[in-house]
């Protein structure tokens, strides 16, 4: 049977129907539709703890990395009905008031039919579903997403990536580093106690701005990009019920197929240390080999 064609198989016992598995969706390295889903089922097991319960906007590439792409929040209404959803009442300035049904990506088979829907890109908010009626729920993380502007790479990132991590543990806390998989680096903070949105922005506002009074050669906190050349732009706002972060372990739209890795913070002070944008660069074979030998380095983040 042609590649091209549907091939129908089981996955821990949901039927699914597989098609074009031979597109190729990364011309560079003529990585196809069907290598894609391999990736995705074999990460499964460390990265369905980082997406369980949040609600997920996908971003479809159904031509490859260089056509056209869209983001998709309502799940799509040729889904299956073992597919699980969720109605988030929106709370952007763009949909504010009405609801989306998102779909909920909990287990392998729902991960490999999102992907078959040539999803490349997964972004999850920074909230969970639960048990709650109200939604959005309130943040269980806060995070920092660290932006190089032109002239400044991750490495610069990881400088900053190291300040706001001093802070953060001389404030009681343990921040995770994941590299973003495209140009940045990405800071998570687990939240105790009962965060609110305001006080979890409001203190991730706070930091970049005493960062950027302390650094102005390297940070700035505002998001204007005339301000940003040779610095590293520290995204407070992310830190928002209706904003999204691509997921760990995510495979990103770049001319390659790489990943939004998960980094221990030796990794981040030798890449600093080097100078060498290339150590935190991680492809999907490369993450694969990387969890056989380590584990989920986020562990801790989603127990």
């Amino acid at each position: 049977m042609s590649r091209s064609e549907r091939v129908e198989t089981r996955v821990d016992g949901r039927q699914l129907s597989l098609s074009h598995l031979d597109k190729v969706m990364f011309p560079a390295t003529g990585f196809t539709k069907g290598q894609l889903i391999d990736y995705y089922a074999h990460i499964a097991p460390v990265m369905l703890p980082h997406v369980t319960d949040r609600p997920v906007t996908f971003r479809r590439y159904p031509d490859g990395v260089e056509s056209k792409s869209f983001f998709e929040k309502h799940v799509p209404s040729h889904a299956p009905g073992w597919v699980r959803t969720v109605k988030v009442t929106s709370t952007s300035s763009r949909g504010g008031g009405s609801d989306v049904e998102h779909p909920l990506i909990g287990d392998l088979p729902t991960l490999v039919w999102a992907a078959n829907l040539a999803v490349i890109e997964f972004h999850v908010p920074l909230w969970r579903v639960g048990r709650r009626r109200k939604l959005p729920a309130p943040p269980d993380h806060m995070v920092f997403d660290l932006d190089p502007g032109p002239g400044a790479t991750i490495v610069e990132c990881c400088r900053v990536a190291q300040w706001i991590a001093e802070a953060m543990v001389d404030q009681g806390s343990q921040p995770l580093a994941k590299t973003s998989g495209s140009k940045g680096l990405q800071l998570y903070v687990p939240l105790g106690g009962r965060p609110t949105w305001e006080r979890t922005r409001d203190r991730a506002h706070n930091l970049a701005i005493q960062l950027e009074h302390d650094h102005p050669e390297l940070v700035v906190s505002t998001m204007a990009k005339a301000l940003r050349k040779d610095k590293v732009f520290i995204d407070w706002s992310q830190n928002s019920a209706s904003k999204t972060t691509v997921a760990a372990y995510s495979v990103r739209a770049r001319p390659e197929p790489t990943v939004s890795t998960p980094v221990d913070w030796d990794e981040v002070a030798a890449c600093e240390a080097s100078g060498n944008p290339a150590e935190l660069r991680f492809t999907t074979d490369e993450v694969l080999a990387r969890v056989d030998a380590r584990g989920d380095l986020f562990a801790s983040l989603d127990p």
